[in-house]
C-alpha cells in the first residue's frame, strides 16, 4: 500500500499512541529481584520515564531551531518561528522542574526501599540530556567529570560520535554567535554604533560622577564607594570598548561570544523596541530564559538529592549532591547574553539613531500618491 492510500486508512488511539510499548515499560527490579515489590519505585520509573520523553520533545524543537539559524542567510520569517519553538521548550523546562515536587512526594525512606536494585545506573548516562547540553553549545572544557570520567564514557561509540558532531557542526551558541555577527546595523552610512555608544557611556559616567562628588549628604568614604559601584569606562565598559581587552577575556575563558556578536546583542538590547529589533530581542530573551531554567532545574534536583540522601554516594559513583550542586554553579551556556546588562544605559543616555536608520529599523508604509 503507498503513501496516498495509507493516508486514508483507520487508525486507533491506542495503536497511534503505542500505549501497549509505553504503559509496559515500567518494569519494577524490586519485584524482578525480591518477594516485596516496593510501591515508590513506579514513581521514581514514570518520572524519570516522562524526563525522558520531554527530553526527546526538547531536542526536536532545538534541532529545528539550530536549522533556521546554522545558514548564511536568516529568514527573518524563521525568527518569530524560533522564538515560538524556543517559549516552547521554556515551558517544557518549567514543567520538568514541577516534577520535582512530585518525586519529593516520596520521602528518603521509601526510596531506601528500592534503591540498592539501581546501581551503576545513573541519571548522568541520560545521552538525551547530554545530546539537550551540546545542543545548546555547553563546551567541552567547561563540563565537570563524572566520578573521574569523561562525560561521554558511558556511551557507544555512535553516541559519542554524535556528541562530537554537535559540538563541533551543529551547536544553538555558535549558530546565534554567527547570526548575530552578520548583524548589518552596526555601522551605517555615517552611523558609527560603537562611537556613539563609547561617548554616550562617557557623557553618562562623568554626569554620574559629578552628582556624586557634589551631594552634600554623602561622606567622602561613601563617594568613593558610590563610584566604585557605578564603575567607568576602564571597569565595566572596558571589554565593549577595547576589542583586545575583550579577545583577553576570550582566551581566559571568561567569555565566549565574540566581540562583533557581543556588540550585536548590545545593541539589541539597548534599541529592542525598533520594530526591526523586537523579534531579535525576544529571541535573545528566550536564550536566556533557558539557561535560567536549565540552571534551575539543576539546582532543584541537587536539592532534591541531598534531602533524599543527604552525603551519601550516587548509584552511579558520583559525590551525589556535591557533583549536582557544582553543575548548576559552573554548567552555564548563555552567561555572556546575561552580562550584557552590565554593559546597558538608560534610555536617557542612548544616542539618537538617525533617520535613515530609523526607518530601516522601523516598519516604513508609503501611501501611494493617489489614495
Amino acid at each position: 500500500m503507498d503513501k496516498t492510500a495509507k493516508k486514508y486508512t483507520t487508525i486507533h488511539y491506542n495503536n497511534y499512541l503505542g500505549l501497549d510499548d509505553i504503559l509496559n515499560a515500567q518494569k519494577l527490579r524490586s519485584a524482578e529481584l525480591d518477594d516485596n515489590p516496593a510501591h515508590e519505585e513506579m514513581l521514581f520509573i514514570i518520572v524519570h520515564q516522562s524526563y525522558e520523553i520531554w527530553f526527546k520533545q526538547i531536542i526536536h524543537e532545538l534541532e529545528s531551531v539550530i536549522g533556521m539559524f546554522n545558514r548564511k542567510d536568516v529568514d527573518e520569517k524563521n525568527i518569530g518561528t524560533s522564538i515560538a519553538r524556543l517559549n516552547r521548550v521554556i515551558k517544557i523546562f518549567k514543567l520538568l522542574v514541577e516534577h520535582i515536587p512530585i518525586m519529593e512526594s516520596m520521602t528518603p525512606l521509601d526510596f531506601l526501599d528500592f534503591r540498592s536494585y539501581l546501581f551503576p545506573a545513573s541519571g548522568f548516562q541520560s545521552f538525551q540530556f547530554r545530546k539537550i547540553e551540546n545542543l545548546l553549545g555547553l563546551p567541552e572544557e567547561e563540563r565537570m567529570t563524572y566520578a573521574g570520567h569523561h562525560y561521554a564514557a558511558f556511551f557507544t561509540e555512535e553516541q559519542q560520535q554524535e556528541l562530537d558532531k554537535i559540538t563541533k557542526n551543529g551547536n544553538l551558541f555558535h549558530a546565534v554567535q554567527d547570526w548575530l555577527e552578520r548583524t548589518p546595523f552596526l555601522q551605517l552610512g555615517n552611523f558609527d554604533f560603537l562611537a556613539a555608544y563609547k561617548e554616550a557611556v562617557e557623557r553618562m559616567v562623568a554626569k554620574e560622577a559629578k552628582a556624586i562628588q557634589s551631594s552634600d549628604y554623602l561622606t567622602d568614604k561613601e563617594k568613593k564607594m558610590r563610584l566604585r559601584m557605578m564603575g567607568s569606562t576602564d571597569t565595566y565598559f572596558k571589554s565593549i570598548l577595547n576589542p583586545k581587552v575583550h579577545q583577553q577575556l576570550v582566551e581566559e575563558g571568561k567569555q565566549r561570544l565574540s566581540y562583533k556578536a557581543t556588540l550585536a546583542a548590545l545593541m539589541i538590547n539597548l534599541y529592542n523596541e525598533e520594530p526591526l529589533l523586537q523579534f531579535p530581542y525576544r529571541f535573545l530573551i528566550c536564550l536566556i530564559d533557558i539557561d535560567e531554567l536549565l540552571t534551575t532545574w539543576r539546582y532543584r534536583h541537587s536539592q532534591m538529592v541531598m534531602r533524599m540522601l543527604g552525603r551519601k554516594v550516587g548509584t552511579g559513583g558520583s559525590s551525589g549532591h556535591e557533583y549536582l550542586h557544582a553543575t548548576a554553579v559552573k554548567h552555564h551556556i548563555f552567561t555572556d547574553l546575561h552580562n550584557v546588562s552590565t554593559l546597558l544605559i538608560p534610555r536617557s543616555e542612548l544616542p539618537e539613531l538617525p533617520p535613515e536608520l530609523q526607518k530601516e529599523l522601523g516598519f516604513c508604509f508609503t501611501y501611494p500618491e493617489k489614495w
